[in-house]
């Protein structure tokens, strides 16, 4: 038998809670994943006082997943809402864990151990559909075969949470390394994840740029082929800490094809060239969109100006992204549309094969 995430799951599904529950009935698991014979997952509860007495529970799913063929070692942590380990090693509790910080210093850009390529995902201005596109490019590449992690570093508007269908605050065992979470088989990361929903974050620049900080270099990314960064809109703080913090492979501009989205497109452009990061290439996104009732294509943005942007500037244009009802939906149930097999998730599959041929990811 190959032991899989399902596999994991339905093997402590039914282990009995003190409250009478199962473990499933109670949905207390988080971020389970299988790699390598190890299984690592999460039981995020409510207190401290009730992970105390989950003592039993976790030695038994312990000890059912190490009875399974091909599992080596199984590593579980309880954890609290507020996102301390609430019963660690020995009873004790770590101390908690804090996103949002001046910057410490460092000597230049410096790689994240174990991740190959850093792809930054921009745009000029907002609206353009990047977040988008990143989360359903990540779903792409992972099921093109690829190692992918995808970091939201939207801090003041994140929404890859919702548009991965992740919840749940990360563990951090020690209260100094973050545990992500997976989705669709990425591993994903954002501020969104350790906020209540709707919580706005109101910091000044210095703030911002330590939680990037953080989110770079205190996330458990594991082995990765590709981090894909979805950037905030615009050209400023947290562009600017990316690339002067990591190696950053490049960045992929996404843009609508009408003239106000092209001409801030232009900016992030500069924005790049000024801060020595390759551009990678260009992206029309909302490029046609067919009828469901007709089949009429009609272009409500124009069509083919980012084409023709990459040519006068000359950059590689990476492809048209359509218009459909369906991303949104999609967007919206936390089941990116690149999971499908319909037009929509082909477009992204050739856009995924494109960035591997070209070795970037």
């Amino acid at each position: 038998m190959t032991v899989t995430r399902e596999v994991a799951l339905g093997e402590i599904s039914d282990i009995a809670l003190p409250d009478g529950r199962t473990l499933a009935a109670a949905d207390l698991v988080r971020a389970m994943t299988v790699e390598a014979g190890t299984v690592r997952f999460v039981i995020e509860v409510a207190d401290a006082d009730m992970a105390r007495s989950l003592s039993s529970v976790e030695a038994e799913a312990r000890r059912r997943l190490e009875a399974l063929p091909g599992v080596e070692k199984v590593q579980i942590v309880v954890t609290a809402p507020a996102g301390r380990p609430a019963a660690g090693p020995g009873g004790r509790e770590a101390p908690p864990m804090k996103i949002g910080r001046h910057p410490t210093g460092q000597a230049g850009p410096q790689a994240i151990p174990g991740v190959k390529h850093i792809v930054a995902i921009g745009s000029g201005k907002g609206g353009v559909g990047k977040s988008t596109v990143a989360s359903n490019l990540a779903v792409a590449l992972a099921r093109a075969g690829r190692r992918v992690g995808l970091l939201d570093a939207d801090i003041y508007g994140p929404s890859q949470p919702r548009m991965m269908g992740v919840s749940g605050r990360p563990a951090s065992p020690d209260g100094q390394r973050i545990e992500p979470l997976r989705a669709h088989g990425v591993t994903l990361m954002s501020i969104g994840l350790m906020l209540k929903e709707g919580e706005a974050v109101v910091w000044r620049g210095p703030m911002l740029m330590g939680a990037l900080q953080q989110l770079l270099q205190q996330v458990n990314w594991g082995e990765l082929d590709v981090l894909l960064i979805d950037l905030p809109p615009g050209t400023g703080d947290v562009q600017l800490s990316l690339c002067q913090k990591a190696a950053v492979t490049g960045a992929i501009i996404v843009s609508t094809p009408q003239d106000v989205a092209l001409l801030d497109a232009r900016r992030a452009i500069d924005m790049f060239d000024k801060l020595k990061t390759p551009v990678l290439g260009l992206i029309e996104n909302m490029s046609s969109y067919v009828c469901p009732n007709c089949g009429h294509e009609a272009h409500l943005f124009g069509h083919g100006g980012v084409a023709a942007e990459a040519k006068a500037l000359d950059l590689p244009f990476l492809g048209e992204l359509p218009l459909h009802l369906e991303v949104r939906l999609s967007g919206d149930s936390g089941t990116p549309v690149a999971l499908g097999d319909g037009p929509t998730a082909h477009a992204y599959a050739r856009l995924a094969e494109r960035l591997v041929r070209d070795g970037v990811a």
